[in-house]
């Protein structure tokens, strides 16, 4: 890993062609690899250099809590990906691969508490103060605090592309966006065959298709439907027609109001499936 970064960074990392060797005799081309105690990622730079060396299709999923995520392992699976070969924190060729890299993090505590949103904020703040943490957890959370962005607020929905939230990374709150659409996929279970972006002049769609246990066929429609009207609506549904966007669908998603036939909104799906505790309540 020295040659990769230019130095040691982590002390007693897995051998790559230890990784390697397992990943060969135990997995299969096309088989998926998961590591819950990633470290630098050396499963996901052993998985790129068999797939490079043999044409295979595996995957891999790695997962990490440390704090040398942003700073070690994802850089470093970054570069196995842009060269085979590195010295000294230079790549010496340009044997790169093609490859689609995801990674997501989840919420923390303190994430949470920097987004929460009092409903009456003077009268929230006072009964924290009196009642502590209990009172946050319990009455605040289910009640107060509804509208907050980490609890889903579907008041912002109408406006999916820019909704954000407050995440704490070294030691700062930093304001960023999330990717509802992808969210919203994974909590439905979605198996995701394809997604297409669209524009109408201004309008942004993102449509995805896939399917669920319980359907083969699912759509799910996202647009910005901030400050519509019935004439705006209108134009969605013929624009939406006009594209094939729902043909053939078993289920269909749109986020907010829509005059698309056969469409639900999908803001309660959303937020049961996040927050299965506070919808039963």
């Amino acid at each position: 890993m020295s040659s990769l970064f230019g130095g040691k960074l982590l002390n007693f990392p897995k051998p790559v062609s230890v990784m390697r060797t397992l990943i060969d005799c135990c997995a299969a081309e096309q088989d998926t690899t998961l590591d819950f105690f990633a470290g630098s990622g050396t499963t996901g730079h052993a998985v790129i250099d068999l797939n490079r060396e043999d044409g295979g299709r595996r995957k891999y999923i790695l997962v990490e809590m440390g704090e040398y995520f942003e700073t070690v392992l994802k850089p470093r699976i970054l570069k196995v990906i842009y060269s085979k070969d590195w010295r000294d924190g230079r790549p010496v060729s340009r044997e790169g691969v093609s490859h689609a890299l995801k990674y997501m993090k989840l919420e923390s505590y303190e994430d949470t508490l920097d987004n929460i949103a009092f409903t009456h904020e003077r009268e929230g703040e006072t009964a924290l103060d009196l009642y502590g943490d209990d009172y946050l957890l319990r009455y605040m959370l289910d009640f107060e605090t509804r509208g907050s962005a980490t609890l889903l607020n579907v008041e912002k929905m109408s406006a999916p592309f820019r909704y954000r939230l407050n995440v704490r990374e070294d030691g700062e709150s930093r304001s960023l966006p999330v990717d509802l659409p992808e969210t919203f996929a994974y909590l439905l279970g979605m198996r995701v065959a394809g997604r297409k972006a669209y524009r109408d002049g201004d309008r942004r769609y993102l449509l995805y298709r896939g399917s669920t246990r319980e359907r083969e066929d699912v759509a799910v429609i996202w647009r910005d439907t901030e400050g519509w009207g019935r004439e705006d609506y209108e134009i969605d549904r013929a624009f939406v027609e006009q594209h094939a966007m729902a043909e053939g669908a078993q289920d269909l998603f749109v986020n907010g109001d829509s005059l698309i036939p056969g469409a639900r909104p999908l803001e309660a799906t959303f937020k049961r499936l996040m927050l299965p505790e506070a919808a039963s309540s």
